[in-house]
């Protein structure tokens, strides 16, 4: 199993659009792979949008993630990518200007 965590510092934290990014992009890998707001859990899934979304996680909430499978390091690494990216939506902010 591997572990990696990142600090989420997107504006309104882990709401609708960035909860559907993150669980897109999860159900990607094969692997296991979940999510938790505390070091300690509790872990969800997060290939659930109904749980990743339900972690209502606020902005600077370090989201911890654990992978279990042939591809675990390359869907940790994907996963906290996308969230020092901010969820691909400053860019898309920009655009929509």
């Amino acid at each position: 199993m591997a572990e990696a965590s990142v600090l989420m510092t997107h504006a309104v934290g882990l709401h609708a659009r960035p909860s559907v990014k993150l669980t897109k992009l999860a159900k990607t890998f094969g692997c296991t792979v979940e999510l938790a707001i505390s070091n300690e859990g509790p872990w969800i899934d997060a290939k659930s949008i109904v749980k990743v979304m339900g972690t209502k996680a606020p902005k600077d909430t370090v989201l911890f993630f654990r992978a279990s499978g042939d591809d675990e390091d390359a869907a940790l690494t994907a996963l906290v990518e996308l969230v020092e990216r901010d969820f691909d939506e400053g860019s898309e902010e920009a655009a929509n200007a």
